[in-house]
């Protein structure tokens, strides 16, 4: 499966042109970076967020959304979102909004 071209540019929209916004590949997607920290990305069809630890049980209740786990281990404070849980632009911006507050707490990677 390959990711949704129309959703990246969808996130490139949204966000393209925040101070200290970079684009790697990753996996079988793509991931935006903020300060050299993932915010948020795609892999496959589904919306990758970065939540943070203190945020990550209230993701993981809202629908459609699930543990991101592309390793077999649920990697903490990131969330899996299918697409029905960004359907519409204004989900997908409120999604992209949280890995973009949450990544701005945290220190600059060099």
């Amino acid at each position: 499966m390959t990711f949704s071209e129309r959703t990246v540019h969808q996130i490139r929209r949204a966000i393209g042109n925040t101070p200290g916004l970079s684009e790697r590949p990753l996996y079988s997607g793509v991931a935006f970076m903020l300060r050299g920290n993932m915010c948020c990305g795609m892999i496959d069809d589904n919306l990758v967020v970065r939540v943070g630890p203190d945020t990550y049980d209230d993701a993981l209740r809202e629908p459609h959304t699930r543990p991101m786990d592309f390793t077999g281990r649920p990697l903490p404070g990131f969330v899996y979102v299918e697409r029905a849980g960004f359907a519409s632009s204004n989900s997908l911006r409120q999604w992209i909004d949280r890995g973009v507050s949450f990544v701005r707490t945290l220190p600059p990677k060099s």
